[in-house]
């Protein structure tokens, strides 16, 4: 760390549980988050912000008008223009220290792993169930923590997954394919509730980081914008999980 970033980085810095130790553990990191629109925006330029080194960004969407409304990583000229692409300039604007990867194309199963197998958190900001069945099954395969968030309507929820605590993977909550999922386009979303859920990931996957995850383990954590309320959830391992089943934690000694 050098005086630029000692600067730039300073009320972080200053407090007692990030430290100089901290923040270069942020600068070290490599975070992977898939999906750059209403979640992926925010909890990007957050974690740009923040100081983390390497930002992986993959979406193979294009900027539409109707994303303007809450994708606040894009503007009016990206229409058009895939998200990982425009994403990118506006973070690489923020903070032109980060280092960042735009993949704008789908990930195959390959590719995934390895993407996911390379980061220090994984951050599931898409919209459908059978990206986040893959990330999740991915993320255990390799121990690599997760952070998933959702909203829609007036509502949002985020848990985080760490697969080396023996806790519950995202299936263990949605344990199976499900059909007729909703989305934004047909229910709507009301902005700023992506907005929150994409900053609390954000947060979420820099404890994880800073290696503050003891408040995350097992937790859902449930939003309701029109009643401004927050309930948090404990989730179980489902002992029958596909992903997660017979798993330990690594700190069992039997």
């Amino acid at each position: 760390m050098d005086q630029h970033d000692a600067n730039r980085y300073s009320r972080q810095i200053r407090l007692p549980s990030v430290g100089e130790h901290g923040q270069q553990s942020l600068l070290d990191a490599r975070c992977l988050i898939i999906g750059m629109g209403g979640l992926g925006s925010p909890a990007a330029m957050y974690l740009a912000a923040a100081g983390v080194g390497q930002l992986v960004i993959s979406d193979f969407d294009r900027v539409e008008d109707s994303n303007l409304q809450r994708q606040i990583a894009h503007r009016s000229v990206d229409i058009g223009e895939p998200k990982a692409i425009s994403a990118k300039r506006t973070l690489e604007a923020l903070n032109p220290r980060c280092r960042i990867t735009a993949i704008d194309w789908q990930l195959d199963d390959e590719e995934l792993a390895d993407q996911v197998a390379k980061a220090d958190v994984v951050l599931d900001c898409s919209d459908n169930f059978a990206t986040r069945f893959a990330l999740n099954r991915q993320a255990f395969q390799s121990g690599t923590p997760l952070v998933s968030g959702a909203a829609i309507r007036t509502e949002g929820q985020i848990a985080t997954f760490l697969p080396q605590d023996g806790g519950p993977c995202y299936q263990c909550i949605y344990p199976g394919d499900l059909e007729g999922e909703e989305s934004c386009a047909l229910e709507g979303v009301l902005a700023p509730v992506v907005g929150v859920m994409g900053s609390m990931q954000a947060l979420q996957a820099l404890l994880v980081l800073l290696g503050r995850t003891a408040g995350l383990a097992g937790r859902l954590l449930l939003f309701d914008a029109l009643a401004m309320e927050w309930q948090s959830v404990r989730v179980p391992r489902d002992e029958a999980c596909p992903v997660c089943a017979g798993r330990k934690a690594v700190h069992d000694g039997d």
